[in-house]
């Protein structure tokens, strides 16, 4: 089911954007309210604001991140960092059920998440999980599995919570302008869409948002195929693009007419992935992606090009690997599906979203001028 909304004067905007933390939203579970002792976290009490180390930690139905910061006087610098695809949803689509492989792969990832913080000496943290546990029937006991082997308290986040953390956190790297802008967020488990308006000071109002049940591993599982077959790839792409226009489609129904100078702003594995390919990078660089604008013409045909290519094709290309390779097919169909219904001439990338937010939050609530 597609959950949308159009968020109310309390959920938009600039206060919006810096709300304080609230424990177990989405799915209301015990576990996720939980708030671990600070000596289980190696937490200092009260160091002074300025020296403070904040951390956050964003587990995806694909990816476990973590980012610990200190603030500065324009914003925060960051300090240490940690990414491991852990495949939290794979399967999930079958099973409704996390599977027991994926629940030790995000754990073993957790546990260096919760040595970081205890070595950081980290004062205030927030980890949220999405999709994967909103939609698991074993969302609640993993979160209560996560916190008795880890001490991180997960708080399963709503879809709309979702948006609004990375808004908060790319906003920034939108294109200067005055047109309505777009920024979408393409996960593991679903994909949230944000019409914002930026014609104000601070985080943009949150005009109408849709978060939609398709991301690269749901949409990827969601339509098998023989990668060794050009036609079956390419069937199965068309019907990858047509899931994906359904769920989009009541957002659609409802965007302002487009306009020359409307903006579009992405932020996700597959978005910083296919502007590595633009440029050819021989490995991954966030300074050279981050930021970055690419024309939507070159996206479209970087997404054509890579799902007509056959799977051992595109494990070859050195910013997919053996790891995106099979997930990247289902990003393209999503990011094509975007561009059909917001014809940007560009598309800026950006290599921060979800954890950014929560830091920006977290610092907020402390008192923390930047």
């Amino acid at each position: 089911m597609v959950q949308q909304s159009r968020p109310s004067p309390q959920s938009s905007g600039p206060a919006a954007g810096v709300s304080g933390i609230r424990s177990g939203q989405g799915n209301g579970s015990k576990a996720a309210a939980l708030t671990p002792p600070l000596k289980s976290r190696g937490l200092l009490p009260h160091p002074p604001r300025g020296r403070r180390s904040y951390a956050a930690i964003d587990l995806g139905t694909n990816n476990c991140r973590l980012l610990i910061a200190k603030p500065s006087s324009d914003g925060f610098i960051v300090v240490d960092a940690f990414s491991r695809i852990v495949r939290l949803g794979e399967g999930l689509a079958a099973s409704g059920r996390i599977s027991d492989a994926a629940i030790d792969r995000a754990i073993g990832a957790l546990a260096v998440c919760a040595d970081k913080l205890r070595r950081r000496h980290v004062t205030l943290a927030r980890s949220v999980a999405t999709e994967a546990c909103r939609r698991a029937s074993n969302g609640a006991e993993f979160i209560q599995r996560v916190y008795r082997e880890t001490g991180i308290a997960l708080d399963v986040i709503s879809a709309q919570e979702e948006a609004r953390l990375a808004v908060l956190g790319c906003h920034a790297l939108l294109e200067p302008g005055n047109g309505p802008a777009l920024i979408f967020d393409i996960g593991g488990g679903s994909t949230e869409l944000v019409l914002v308006d930026s014609s104000c000071s601070g985080t943009p109002h949150m005009v109408d948002w849709v978060s939609a049940p398709w991301g690269v591993v749901s949409l990827t599982e969601s339509e098998p195929f023989d990668h060794a077959d050009p036609m079956d790839r390419l069937a199965a792409y068309g019907r990858m693009r047509m899931r994906v226009a359904e769920a989009f489609a009541p957002l659609a129904r409802r965007l302002p007419a487009p306009q020359p100078d409307i903006r579009l702003l992405g932020t996700s594995g597959t978005v910083t992935t296919l502007a590595s390919v633009h440029l050819d990078l021989p490995r991954y660089d966030r300074q050279a992606i981050d930021g970055l604008i690419v024309p939507s013409t070159s996206m479209r045909a970087i997404s054509e090009r890579l799902s007509s290519m056959p799977l051992w094709e595109r494990q070859k290309l050195p910013c997919i690997g053996t790891e995106r390779a099979d997930l990247v097919v289902a990003g393209c169909a999503i990011l094509e599906s975007i561009l059909d219904i917001w014809p940007a001439q560009r598309l800026g990338v950006a290599d921060r979203g979800i954890r950014e937010g929560i830091l920006r939050g977290l610092m907020d609530r402390d008192g923390v001028r930047m």
